[in-house]
């Protein structure tokens, strides 16, 4: 897909894409969202498309320029149809891959490819998608050839339909190519409120246009210490003189429910390998783990979501290719759980996004307070554990705890900062052993946090599902187009990933340190599933096999998310709060939405 800045000096010598056209007349934002910053996502819709298309790319047919294409003689049968027609004008400004091109003597027709069936309106299609089609009409016409009227396939009923070229709808065209100029150099339009468009749109996941209007609208009743009125009856919605429909200001948005508009679960899981005498290979569209000594096991590519190989597991150059064609992240980790790296194929395209996160990161009051936000609901989080799983947790420690994470919103540096989540860890591992159910022969006592080496079985654990939850946000955070390793109240430090620990602090407790309490209280992990040497203490294989599956099974879990009350699961969580961040450092929303359970 082409891809523009949202300087205005670059914008304007690259012609824009018919496809934009359409995504302009449609939704402002999508178009933005696409052109400019380089978003994509595939669903069931856009994943169907692309099967229709593909009968319009087979053939290899090409458009021949006029003065051949009514030759005598050239060796080319009249009529035929020309595929994968791609056009550009620089007096135009647009470009076009058309699906298929009819020619039939001096004149030709442009046929566009659609998934769904016709719509029933007098115009025989919708505005988006007759701009799209009147495009490549205004091209074909730039390049010579005559051409009266543009056509589209609806595959679902497998029939064409004729698309006027009427002056109006020109104007519109050429309307649209100004006006995706004009949005690509304002920066990221606003949402919509309360659109039906958003359902079925592959980008509301990158999009979030609800939890987007929501936290808008919390930040303005904020500022004016007021609560607007609710008016479910106002339109949400309204056109222009040209037809295209464009959100209200935030003053007019309403209060409504935030709608869960994607799925709320992933339907990729992870592929672990731990063994040392495995071999990983690619067979077709599935990854093979061979064992040397055993069964092997199979996942389909297309239901993998990464793979994460621990120790010296070999694995295939092909399987590799494979894997960064399909943009799924292969991790590697020393045997003992330390991350090492990952492959990268080609990372996110969002420039506009990274250069964003580079200045604010150099803004000591966008440091401050977004660490404030981080470890005052980590330390709320660790109160809330206590609370539901220690009944002989102390009162004082409760109370400390809460007074410790109003002193964190009220600190006045990193450095105090630092201070008060160091004291806060201090009164919640005192009383972390309260949360666990003992053996007679105990051996599960905590007696203060450790590591590097971990020196008694529940750090050991710990330090295991914080490095999977490290590990969860670092892709999180990769996949909405962020940098890893430029964090907030993590400050930049060799080899460590700051902005996936900045995100981790919040869910430390919820889901790192709960998947500890439950493998211990119901037997997952015992007293003879630890390796005991030099006074360090680690995982056996299989105790660690048990663990990753019990972090797998909390990963999709589904929660209610406090802020925006629907539920997902924690997978999923995470990377709405990495996109919210993301819309943070684009100045689309000023606060960063905290995760906290109740």
């Amino acid at each position: 897909m082409d891809q523009v800045s949202g300087s205005g000096a670059e914008s304007e010598l690259q012609p824009v894409p018919a496809r934009m056209l359409n995504e302009v007349a449609y939704c402002e934002r999508l178009m933005y969202l696409e052109w400019v910053q380089g978003e994509w996502a595939d669903n069931y819709f856009t994943v169907d498309g692309k099967s229709v298309h593909k009968r319009a790319d087979r053939g290899k047919r090409v458009l021949k320029a006029v003065d051949n294409s009514i030759r005598a003689g050239d060796g080319e049968s009249l009529p035929y149809s020309a595929r994968s027609v791609w056009l550009s004008s620089d007096r135009l400004g647009m470009t076009a891959k058309m699906d298929v091109v009819d020619v039939d003597g001096c004149t030709v027709v442009p046929v566009e490819y659609k998934r769904g069936g016709k719509p029933d309106v007098p115009e025989g299609a919708y505005l988006p998608e007759r701009v799209q089609v009147c495009a490549q009409v205004l091209l074909l016409r730039e390049h010579g050839f005559a051409c009266d009227y543009g056509e589209i396939y609806f595959a679902k009923e497998r029939q064409r339909t004729r698309i006027e070229i009427t002056p109006e709808l020109v104007e519109q065209t050429l309307v649209a190519v100004a006006r995706a100029r004009s949005v690509a150099d304002g920066g990221l339009p606003q949402p919509l409120v309360d659109s039906p468009k958003c359902h079925g749109c592959s980008l509301v996941g990158i999009c979030l246009p609800d939890e987007v209007n929501a936290l808008k609208l919390r930040g303005l009743e904020r500022q004016a210490n007021t609560v607007l009125p609710v008016e479910p009856d106002i339109a949400h919605e309204t056109a222009d003189p040209w037809g295209f429909e464009v959100g209200e200001n935030d003053e007019a948005r309403v209060k409504s429910a935030v709608r869960r508009l994607y799925p709320a679960r992933d339907d990729k899981v992870p592929l672990y390998v731990q063994s040392q005498a495995v071999r990983i290979r690619l067979d077709g569209e599935r990854l093979i783990v061979q064992h040397k000594d055993g069964p092997s096991v199979e996942a389909r590519l297309l239901n993998t979501s990464h793979v994460s190989v621990y120790g010296n597991a070999h694995i295939t150059l092909p399987a590799i290719k494979a894997l960064i064609e399909r943009g799924i992240p292969l991790l590697l980790f020393s045997y003992g759980g330390w991350y090492q790296g990952r492959t990268v194929g080609s990372d996110a395209k969002n420039v506009e996004l990274r250069l964003a996160q580079y200045a604010k990161s150099q803004k000591p009051e966008v440091q401050l307070r977004l660490a404030q936000g981080f470890v005052a609901s980590k330390i709320l989080n660790c109160r809330t554990l206590l609370r539901r799983n220690n009944d002989k947790a102390s009162a004082k420690t409760l109370f400390e705890l809460k007074q410790l994470a109003r002193k964190a919103r009220e600190s006045s540096c990193l450095g105090s900062l630092l201070g008060i989540e160091g004291t806060a860890a201090r009164y919640y591992f005192s009383e972390f052993t309260g949360m666990l159910k003992q053996d007679p022969s105990g051996g599960f006592e905590l007696e203060g946090r450790n590591r590097r080496p971990p020196r008694d079985p529940v750090n050991a654990m710990l330090s295991f599902c914080y490095s999977l939850l490290a590990k969860e946000l670092g892709l999180a955070v990769t996949a909405v187009g962020m940098d890893p390793m430029i964090g907030f109240y993590h400050q930049p430090h060799f080899g460590r990933q700051g902005l996936a620990l900045d995100l981790m602090e919040e869910f430390r407790p919820v889901v790192a340190d709960s998947v500890v309490v439950g493998a211990i209280n119901n037997g997952v992990v015992k007293q003879d599933d630890f390796i005991r040497a030099a006074g360090a203490v680690s995982l056996s294989a299989p105790a660690r096999k048990r663990l990753i599956l019990a972090f797998e099974r909390r990963m999709d879990q589904l929660v209610t998310h406090p802020v925006f009350d629907y539920r997902i699961s924690y997978r999923r969580v995470f990377e709405v709060q990495a996109r919210l961040l993301s819309r943070v450092m684009l100045g689309d929303i000023v606060d960063y939405p905290e995760f906290r359970v109740r």
